[in-house]
């Protein structure tokens, strides 16, 4: 079995229109699935903005004070917006085991030792999706969101890492459609970082976490 080249990795500088990342994962995933292009990662920033996934519930939209955007992922409301990291993960589940739930978890996993290597102790949390952590106060809260889609077996969206947003930008929402826990970001923890950093940690992290995605012929 020949293991596969690593996916292409894109950073993209400045903020990131969300219509315009939409038209261009839709693009991608449809060139890697004829055989057209590689995989690619691709990290970003958006300005602010609301995204409705599929199971979005119109009354935890709070305050629509940005543009909202039809997501077609799954999972409900999520904010993007500047001081966030955005991963876009597009990988060839066909090559890799098409197993979506195994795809998730080890998107996660990969988020949460990027972390570790920024000295945040980051954990899943049963039956809520993202990446969980301890506040300053000791109650638990939100540091990251995974927000994917599956089409024709190639994967669309990924996560999103609050490194340094206005926090309060996230009020508009029920995050994800959990109220009772907050968010937080690395700035809120005491451990700030720059993007060239979380994504260096990304970087070193990122052969883990293909080596859970197992290449199927």
């Amino acid at each position: 079995m020949n293991p596969l080249p690593p996916p292409e990795w894109t950073i993209s500088s400045g903020l990131t229109a969300y219509d315009a990342a939409l038209s261009d994962m839709e693009a991608r995933a449809a060139a890697i699935h004829a055989g057209d292009a590689g995989e690619r990662i691709w990290l970003l920033e958006h300005p602010p903005l609301y995204t409705a996934g599929t199971s979005a519930d119109p009354a935890e939209l709070l305050d629509p004070r940005f543009p909202v955007y039809d997501a077609g992922r799954g999972g409900r409301y999520t904010y993007h917006g500047p001081g966030q990291r955005v991963g876009y993960v597009q990988l060839d589940l066909t090559r890799r085991g098409r197993d979506v739930r195994a795809y998730v978890s080890a998107l996660e996993g990969w988020v949460i030792d990027a972390l570790a290597l920024l000295g945040v102790e980051a954990r899943r949390a049963e039956g809520r999706i993202g990446i969980w952590t301890d506040a300053p106060d000791g109650r638990e809260a939100k540091i990251g969101a995974i927000g994917v889609r599956v089409k024709r077996w190639v994967t669309l969206h990924g996560f999103s890492l609050n490194v340094a947003p206005d926090l309060a930008h996230f009020g508009g929402i029920v995050p994800c459609g959990i109220a009772e826990f907050p968010v937080t970001s690395l700035a809120a923890l005491g451990r700030p970082a720059s993007f060239a950093e979380v994504d260096a940690a990304l970087a070193r992290t990122l052969p883990a976490f293909l080596d859970k995605l197992s290449p199927k012929d």
